[in-house]
């Protein structure tokens, strides 16, 4: 019988993130949800919590694997929940309440529900909101975070898994490939709902070139017709910020742009009106 929700943890060699992770899921006060661990045969004593916390998962497996996405496509087709959550090792869900406050908005009406994330990237911590409208211009700079969404499983079957060729980005590529090419509905939930380890690989900044790159790739592959509009639009904006700041150099120019600038923000609310 199928579960409202499946929750996958994939996990390689981070047996203490794996175990604050597997902690916070157990100790939830709402427990229909199915919990699928998918362990890519770590050998930090990772397999022990497995043994450990048998009685609480679904389904666990260690095994290798050929990255983070072949480990997630291997808890999307072990999954029967209606929505799937993809909680990594380390991450954790924000209080043991949290999903039983969502239990009611996951009512099958949207395909992806979304909320917001707390992130922890040493001892910096920082809040992280996420808009309520999402749009090919927000995907083209940013990303929601999968940790802080519930897929709708049905997706994954009409669109399509999570692209194992890519080592980074291939949940921003199936967000915004549902989300602007096929148009499908979400709803921003206006909670944080986990605590977000901001020391994985997407954060390091060597890897930025390396994403960049399967980005770029993809953007290509998928919406070739706006690549072109936002790359003119970014050259424009660099255009008028570089104009700007020169102006900036001569106090007197400065003073008198900035005072235009003041005299047609008096005058737009008046014109808004009208």
């Amino acid at each position: 019988m199928s579960k409202k929700l499946s929750i996958i943890t994939i996990n390689y060699n981070n047996k203490a993130g794996l175990q604050k992770t597997i902690q916070s899921v157990v100790s939830q006060t709402w427990q229909d949800f199915e919990f699928i661990i998918i362990d890519g045969n770590s050998s930090d004593g990772s397999k022990d919590l497995l043994i450990t916390y048998s009685s609480f998962f679904s389904y666990s497996v260690s095994e290798a694997d050929s990255g983070i996405y072949n480990a997630m496509n291997k808890g999307i087709k072990i999954s029967t929940g209606d929505y799937l959550m993809f909680l990594n090792s380390g991450d954790s869900l924000i209080d043991n309440t949290i999903l039983e406050k969502l239990n009611a908005e996951l009512n099958g009406q949207y395909d992806i529900y979304y909320g917001d994330i707390l992130q922890i990237d040493g001892i910096k911590k920082e809040i992280r909101t996420f808009p309520k409208k999402l749009n090919f211009a927000f995907f083209y700079e940013q990303n929601i975070s999968h940790q802080a969404s519930f897929i709708k499983a049905k997706l994954f079957k009409d669109i399509f898994l999570y692209n194992e060729n890519l080592k980074f980005v291939s949940d921003w590529e199936f967000f915004t490939y549902a989300i602007c090419k096929r148009e499908a509905s979400y709803k921003h939930l206006d909670c944080v709902i986990v605590t977000y380890d901001g020391t994985g690989i997407s954060a390091n900044s060597k890897n930025h070139p390396e994403i960049n790159k399967e980005r770029d790739a993809s953007l290509n592959r998928y919406f070739p017709e706006f690549v072109k509009d936002y790359e003119y639009l970014k050259e424009i904006k660099f255009k008028k910020a570089e104009q700007f700041m020169y102006i900036k150099k001569y106090p007197i120019a400065y003073k008198i742009l900035k005072g235009f600038m003041n005299i047609i923000l008096l005058f737009l609310p008046k014109f808004n009106r009208n």
